[in-house]
């Protein structure tokens, strides 16, 4: 009896370090997250003109809020992430395990642009405030609000 107890302990001993051995010889590596088209957005100059129309995808709930453009590796030039809050309030941002750089364009409750943080680089954790309270959030690729010339004033429609 003692024999059999003392074979089936160095049988798990075994299993479980080579089992462990395994596991650290496997790099895991996310999957790559495809872009989800939930609207069209219209960014409008302060004189009422298009000034473009982007494919968002819209992070409306914690976990999308936090994950954000996180692990994604590329987006198209017309598209972007939409962050959408209850209500208006300070807000901060940051890279971590971002990898595209973006441009951070900050709007109040009535959907006008009340501040930018431009080309806000991969991987980088610093915090990038709004400035002032914000209640929606566009991360579009950097370069992009200057390239479009966009100017707090501006605002963006959702048509439903």
């Amino acid at each position: 009896m003692i024999k059999r107890f003392i074979f089936l302990g160095l049988a798990a001993t075994t299993f479980f370090f080579n089992s462990c051995k395994d596991d650290e010889e496997k790099k895991i590596e996310p999957e790559n997250i495809e872009f989800r088209d939930d609207a069209d957005l219209y960014l409008i100059s302060k004189e009422g003109d298009t000034i473009n129309m982007l494919d968002i995808e819209i992070a409306d709930d914690d976990y999308s809020r936090e994950t954000g453009l996180m692990y994604r590796e590329s987006m198209e030039e017309n598209q972007g992430m939409l962050f959408v809050y209850n209500r208006e309030s300070m807000r901060n941002f940051y890279m971590k395990n971002t990898y595209i750089p973006l441009d951070l364009v900050f709007f109040d409750a009535d959907s006008t642009i009340v501040s930018f943080q431009k080309d806000a680089q991969p991987l980088d954790e610093s915090i990038l405030p709004s400035e002032v309270p914000a209640q929606f959030i566009l991360e579009i690729n950097a370069g992009l609000s200057e390239r479009w010339n966009l100017k707090t004033g501006d605002r963006f429609s959702v048509p439903q």
